[in-house]
């Protein structure tokens, strides 16, 4: 099965990182986030990706040209013009970068990208979030209902403590750091999707949020997989710092492998 990876965005949010580079190349742990997100995927078996390049995307086909090089023991002969190289640690990942366009909407990317698809189920995402999500079990859920489209469901998490307060004597009677949200259920990307998907999709200014998947719902088209564990996207340069101490921390909760 393939995955696919939303990649070809501004980033404007957070611009202070995405001005140099495509914000999917903005690294946690010094890895590129799109690194995380493969290694999620490649920890349920799922090894080729396609990659929707836009917004510097020469970067991201820089960085998998070189990658062997980066894992790898080798030797540099210099005068004779030859590379060898004595060990790789790359993963087993096979990844086709396609060029989408700079100013090409989402639904428009996956458009763009149909070619290199096939006939079969594949997975769609983001560049920008992480989750623990069980992705394997997502992937039977989409097969066993029959749709055309299954999202994963997700709570935000909050971004400050919360607590109870007595109504006599305003003592703390209760307090939880950083607890979910609202309680309201959002998208959180990590798409299962059938190849009928892309019949929904009109052209590069397609939002793929929008009217394919409003169609898609009133269609009786589209299923949610409710994750309710870690999920985290980075929209801005506060959340890739959260990113960074849960990296730092003993023990990443997206860290699967």
């Amino acid at each position: 099965m393939k995955a696919v990876i939303l990649a070809g965005g501004f980033g404007t949010r957070i611009s202070e990182e995405s001005s140099v580079r495509p914000k999917p190349m903005i690294e946690i742990g010094n890895r590129p986030i799109l690194w995380h997100i493969m290694k999620i995927y490649s920890t349920h078996g799922i090894n080729d990706f396609v990659i929707c390049c836009g917004y510097k995307g020469y970067m991201i086909k820089d960085y998998f040209a070189n990658y062997h090089l980066h894992t790898a023991d080798v030797t540099y002969d210099l005068q004779n013009q030859r590379t060898t190289i004595h060990r790789c640690d790359a993963e087993p990942w096979r990844v086709t970068c396609v060029e989408t366009g700079e100013k090409t909407m989402t639904g428009g990317r996956l458009k763009r990208v149909a070619d290199y698809l096939g006939d079969g189920t594949f997975c769609l995402t983001y560049g920008d979030g992480v989750s623990n999500i069980d992705i394997t079990a997502s992937i039977a859920y989409h097969k066993n209902h029959g749709k055309l489209a299954t999202l994963s469901a997700v709570q935000s998490p909050g971004r400050f403590g919360a607590f109870t307060l007595s109504a006599e004597s305003s003592k703390v009677e209760s307090f939880h750091e950083k607890p979910k949200g609202d309680g309201a259920w959002i998208n959180g990307g990590f798409f299962i999707l059938e190849p009928g998907v892309l019949e929904y999709i009109e052209g590069d200014s397609t939002v793929f949020e929008r009217e394919p998947m409003e169609i898609l719902a009133r269609d009786g088209q589209l299923q949610a997989w409710k994750h309710d564990d870690f999920w985290q996207s980075m929209d801005t340069l506060r959340d890739r710092m959260v990113l960074e101490d849960f990296w730092a921390g003993d023990s990443p909760p997206w860290k699967l492998w």
